[in-house]
C-alpha cells in the first residue's frame, strides 16, 4: 500500500468526525469565540461519538486509534473550530506522558476516565520565566513520607479549569537543577483537581482560541499520593521531550484544519462574489493565490500525516519530522488564513465571516508546544548532529 493512502478505517473515522463538526460544532464555533466560552456542545458531541480521546489504546477503555486517525480527527474539528480541537488534541498530550512513561498502576487509575469523556487532562510544563527555556522551572516537588508536596506555578494550561487530571513538570531534585544537566533534576507528576493545595487561577485574555480556557494553575503545598509519579524520578524532562514527538504533529494537524477551513470558505466566496461585472474566481490573480494556498494546505497535510506515521513506528527521525510538520504546517496556516481574509476583502475583515477569527486562531500555533524557532532549532541539531 503506498505510504499515504488512508485505510477505510481511516477514510470512515473522516467522513463521521466531518459531519459531526459540520452539524454539531460548527454552529457554535462564532459563538464560543464571542462570547469566550468552553464549547460544551463540542465536548458532548465528541464524547458521545468516541472521538474525544481516540488515541487512549483499548486496554484502558480507549479505542487504540493510531497517530494517523487520531490527527485526522483533530483537523476535522480544526477545520469548523480551532478552539474545539483542543479537545482531543489536549487529551493527547496531558496523557502521552503517562502512556510513555507511568506505571501499569497509574495507566489503569488515570486513562479509563479520558477514555470514557468522565474527565479530561491537561498538560503543565510552562512557566512564566520558563517558556522555551522550559528546563529552567521553578515549581518543587518534595518528598514527604510517602506523599509527595508541590508548590510553584504554572501557565499558559489549555483547558485548565475543564480538566480533572494535570501531568505537571517539577524539580524534584534542586541539586541537579542547579547544573549544567539541569534537566535531570525533573520529575512528571499526575495532579488531580481534587487534591488539596490544586488552584486554578483566572483566564488569560487571548487572541484566539477563545473558546478554550487558558489559565495558570497553582500549587499551594498540594499533596500527592507517591504512585502518582510518572517513571523515575528525574525523569519527568526527558519524558517531556519524548511526548513532544508524539504530540507537535497535533498542533500540526490543527493547523491543516485551521488552513483547510479558511480555504473552503474563500473558495465558496470567491465563486459567488462579483466585481467588474465578473466572478472574483475568473481574475487570474485571485486564481493563483487560490491554487498557491491549495498547494500548501495538501503539503502541510502530507507532512503532518508522515509525522504522525513515523511517531507510530518509532522512526528515528520522528523528532524531525514532528517539528518539521508543527513548524511547516502553522507557517502554512497563518499564510493560508491571511490570504483567505484578503481574498474577502472588506467583509473578510468582519466577523459576518470566519476567516478573521481563523485568522486570530491560526496564529498560536506558530507558538505553543514550542515556538517554530525552537522547532528549527530542533531540526538543525537534529540535521547536524
Amino acid at each position: 500500500m503506498p505510504q499515504f493512502t488512508l485505510t477505510d478505517d481511516q477514510s470512515d473515522v473522516r467522513a463521521a468526525i466531518r459531519e459531526i463538526a459540520e452539524k454539531e460544532i460548527a454552529p457554535y464555533a462564532a459563538e464560543c469565540d464571542e462570547q469566550e466560552r468552553y464549547p460544551v456542545e463540542a465536548q458532548k458531541a465528541l464524547t458521545s461519538a468516541g472521538f474525544q480521546a481516540v488515541h487512549i489504546p483499548e486496554e484502558y477503555g480507549g479505542a487504540g486509534a493510531d497517530a494517523v486517525t487520531t490527527v485526522i480527527v483533530i483537523e476535522e474539528v480544526a477545520r469548523v473550530c480551532a478552539a474545539s480541537s483542543l479537545i482531543p488534541a489536549v487529551n493527547k498530550l496531558g496523557s502521552m506522558p503517562i502512556l510513555l512513561s507511568a506505571s501499569e498502576e497509574l495507566k489503569r487509575q488515570v486513562l479509563p476516565s479520558i477514555a470514557d469523556g468522565s474527565a479530561m487532562i491537561s498538560y503543565a510544563l510552562s512557566e512564566r520565566e520558563a517558556g522555551s527555556d522550559a528546563a529552567a522551572m521553578r515549581t518543587r516537588a518534595v518528598r514527604d513520607g510517602d506523599d509527595w508536596v508541590l508548590n510553584g506555578t504554572k501557565c499558559w494550561i489549555t483547558n485548565a479549569g475543564v480538566s480533572a487530571w494535570y501531568t505537571v513538570m517539577a524539580v524534584s531534585d534542586p541539586d541537579a537543577a542547579a547544573t549544567s544537566h539541569k534537566a535531570n533534576g525533573i520529575s512528571a507528576f499526575v495532579v488531580h483537581q481534587d487534591d488539596p493545595g490544586f488552584v486554578v487561577g483566572s483566564k488569560e485574555r487571548k487572541m484566539g482560541i477563545k473558546g478554550s480556557p487558558t489559565r495558570e494553575i497553582h500549587f499551594e503545598n498540594c499533596r500527592i499520593p507517591g504512585d502518582r509519579i510518572i517513571g523515575e524520578p528525574g525523569t519527568g524532562f526527558k519524558t517531556a521531550l519524548k511526548t513532544l514527538d508524539h504530540t507537535r504533529p497535533t498542533i500540526g494537524a490543527q493547523a491543516v484544519g485551521i488552513a483547510q477551513g479558511a480555504l473552503d470558505v474563500a473558495i465558496g466566496y470567491v465563486k459567488e462574489r462579483k466585481q467588474f461585472g465578473k466572478r472574483l474566481a475568473d481574475f487570474q490573480a485571485l486564481q493563483f493565490m487560490i491554487a498557491d494556498a491549495a498547494m500548501r494546505v495538501e503539503a502541510a497535510r502530507t507532512l503532518v500525516y508522515q509525522a504522525a506515521a513515523a511517531t507510530e513506528r518509532g522512526d528515528e527521525n520522528k523528532g524531525f519530522l514532528a517539528s518539521a510538520a508543527k513548524c511547516f504546517a502553522s507557517d502554512v496556516a497563518m499564510d493560508v488564513t491571511t490570504d483567505a481574509v484578503q481574498l474577502l476583502g472588506g467583509y473578510g475583515f468582519t466577523r459576518d465571516f470566519p476567516v478573521e477569527r481563523m485568522m486570530r486562531d491560526a496564529k498560536i500555533t506558530q507558538i505553543y508546544e514550542g515556538t517554530n524557532q525552537v522547532q528549527r532549532l530542533v531540526m538543525a541539531r537534529a540535521l547536524l548532529k
